[in-house]
């Protein structure tokens, strides 16, 4: 008999046992009892054991089997349910795979490569990775394209904030708001529209349709603004290029969470703000190319942007559809096929799409319980990011990484580095060749976090880098203090500013840079995704439009020593929210942070408070080697019967 008949297991062959299980709709997991669906359901909401648990741990078998048949006659998947079977056993047992007996050796051995060659995968999938580094590159070079253009286009345009073209200081004053206004309006766009339109957006055009009308406004609105004659039109120009930016940044970094296999989705997702960098770089590059053209220097800076937009027009419906949002969809099908082009064997492909299916089932569940609807309109999805406690705790943290994105002072650099060297005595030329170094830090920098994002994790990265940027942004702000006279002094302060800013720079793009992004698009659940995305996203840009444009008024009110300051102070603030409220997400499925976000916010804060505080006083400040940190989360062990077997390594802490 073959392997594949062998799982087949008919409604008669299942043992008394294995028919007190009570099998959910659509084919999900079964449960023994109404009180054990419960339980399931409960932990979700308050999973104060720390428990990671795999949903299809604990059914029989026969049962799992039984299961797998009803989903796929449900969804007319019968021609695949053989290698369907297969992936539901293995998506049972993960580490178990060599004691399934229906497996063959290549099936063992394509497991067995998800870890020894974490990297290698097909190329479609790095394809669809490299189209969405593009659009995050547009991005980068969207920002970077203002901060050179904030040397000219105030005077160009009417409305210059700075001797000797302004004479005025209530004038100046008023200027540099209007100048603030214009380099905040794609983040205003974003936090007040184009974030949250992205939710619907996606529902209804998938994630493919939503970044493509992203890159349209991306391709459009840099051509508008080199060709504005006011700053009127510039304003109305950058407020559409907000909305390209805001349905971008919302989808990019979920479609590649969506496709990425778990053990590198840090890695692929952190793509994001790696190819960001890259942009800034590239958009310093086109600031000094275009330097000499002359009045219309800031025209061209402004205009360069929608280069990378052609290549993303172009090919991103080259690429599969996010099967997440095929899932979410019912088209079960397409799903699989998706799954198959991402995935390097068809096994792989059906363990992903019912483990996936699996917890949905239990989303589904969660919401009802709640006496929720599931299929819900965006604003009740909205109000649910607040009430339902495995999906608040989400919206907390990832608003809290966003948010300390804005707090860490990146941003004031990135937006007026041009700016802030001019002030430290530079011409225009070196200024901008300032901002150069600094886009090229930032790139280069990003890259240590594609390796240690799923190694060292997400929390460790950011605990690590926070202290560094604080000191080093104070000591930048400090700089100007050095006499900024005619030759050796002037020299000396603008050295030292770059300096500290550069060692600032260094510390940002491997911690705070990739982490919010990544963070953020894989913390929700499938159900709240999209909006949940559109929150966090809404959250940092709205924190990025204040900071854009209070800056300007906030050099000439506080001195740029005070600013700097006062951003440093921030960085600590930051660093205590992120060590209480943060939790770890490396190495987990997308499904088994249902289980992490579970845990109350409180027991984690405690944990953190009581556990790893004093662990890390003595290990790192009395340099205790035996000092031994307790871990908060558990998995679930696996039912050790024939039927299930459990690999013992599964049963170790995490």
């Amino acid at each position: 008999m073959s392997a594949d008949k062998e799982i087949g297991t008919s409604p008669e062959q299942l043992s008394d046992n294995d028919k007190a299980y009570v099998t959910s709709k659509t084919g999900g997991p079964g449960f023994r009892s109404e009180e054990e669906r419960r339980k399931s359901v409960a932990q979700m909401n308050s999973n104060v054991t720390g428990e990671i648990r795999n949903p299809l741990i604990g059914i029989p078998k026969a049962q799992l089997m039984q299961d797998v048949e009803n989903y796929a006659q449900e969804y007319q998947l019968m021609d695949i349910l053989p290698i369907l079977r297969k992936g539901a056993l293995v998506a049972q047992r993960p580490h178990g795979y060599d004691h399934i007996p229906e497996l063959d050796e290549p099936e063992r051995e394509a497991l067995r490569n998800e870890v020894t060659h974490r990297w290698r995968h097909p190329k479609i999938l790095y394809f669809t990775v490299i189209l969405n580094s593009i659009a995050a590159a547009i991005q980068g070079w969207d920002q970077t394209g203002s901060n050179g253009a904030n040397l000219s286009f105030p005077t160009a345009l009417g409305i210059p904030d700075t001797a000797p073209a302004c004479t005025d200081a209530a004038t100046c004053a008023s200027n540099s708001w209007i100048i603030g206004f214009i380099n905040s309006c794609p983040y205003i766009a974003i936090a007040l529209f184009a974030g949250w339109m992205s939710d619907p957006l996606n529902n209804y055009l998938g994630r493919r349709g939503t970044i493509f009308l992203g890159a349209i406004f991306s391709l459009i609105s840099p051509i508008g603004m080199a060709c504005s004659q006011t700053y009127g039109q510039l304003i109305a120009c950058r407020i559409l290029l907000g909305i390209g930016m805001g349905l971008k940044e919302v989808t990019v970094p979920v479609f590649s969470s969506e496709i990425a296999p778990t053990n590198i989705r840090g890695g692929l997702v952190m793509s994001w703000q790696l190819w960001t960098a890259f942009g800034i770089f590239l958009g310093t590059c086109a600031n000094l190319v275009v330097v000499n053209a002359g009045d219309i220097t800031w025209r061209l800076q402004l205009g360069s942007a929608f280069i990378p937009a052609v290549p993303l027009v172009l090919g991103i419906w080259y690429c599969p559809e996010s099967p997440r949002w095929l899932l979410k969809k019912n088209r079960h099908s397409k799903a699989f096929k998706s799954l198959c082009r991402f995935r390097n064997t068809p096994l792989q492909a059906a363990r992903d799409l019912y483990f996936i299916h699996a917890q949905l089932v239990q989303e589904e569940m969660l919401i009802e319980e709640a006496g929720l609807s599931v299929h819900s309109n965006f604003f009740t999805r909205f109000m649910e990011l607040f009430t339902i406690p495995r999906v608040r705790r989400a919206t907390q943290a990832s608003g809290i990484v966003m948010i300390a994105q804005q707090m860490c002072g990146i941003n004031i650099i990135a937006f007026y580095s041009s700016t802030i060297f001019a002030n430290a005595g530079a011409t225009n030329i070196g200024a901008l060749l300032a901002s150069w170094g600094f886009g090229i830090i930032n790139f280069i920098f990003a890259w240590p976090a594609v390796w240690t994002i799923d190694t060292f994790g997400r929390r460790g990265l950011l605990i690590f880098t926070f202290p560094q940027m604080f000191w080093t942004l104070l000591a930048a702000g400090m700089c100007f203090f050095i006499p900024a006279s005619n030759g050796t002094g002037s020299n000396a302060q603008l050295g030292a500013v770059a300096l500290f800013v550069y060692l600032f720079d260094a510390f940002y793009s491997p911690g705070e840079g990739p982490v919010p992004f990544t963070y953020s698009a894989e913390v929700f659940p499938l159900s709240h995704r999209e909006v949940g995305m559109s929150w966090a996203v809404a959250t940092n840009n709205f924190w990025a439009a204040v900071l854009s444009l209070t800056f300007p008024r906030m050099i000439l009110a506080m001195t740029i020593q005070g600013a700097f300051g006062f951003y440093a102070a921030l960085n600590i603030i930051a660093l205590c929210l992120i060590f209480l409220f943060l939790p770890e997400t490396k190495q987990r499925t997308l499904e088994e942070l249902d289980y992490v976000f579970a845990v109350p916010t409180r027991t984690h804060a405690h944990y953190q408070l009581t556990q790893v505080l004093p662990w890390w006083f003595k290990r790192w400040v009395l340099f205790r080697k035996d000092a031994v940190c307790p871990e908060l989360y558990t998995f679930e062990a696996e039912d050790d019967s024939p039927d299930n077997y459990v690999d013992p390594s599964h049963e170790k802490s995490v």
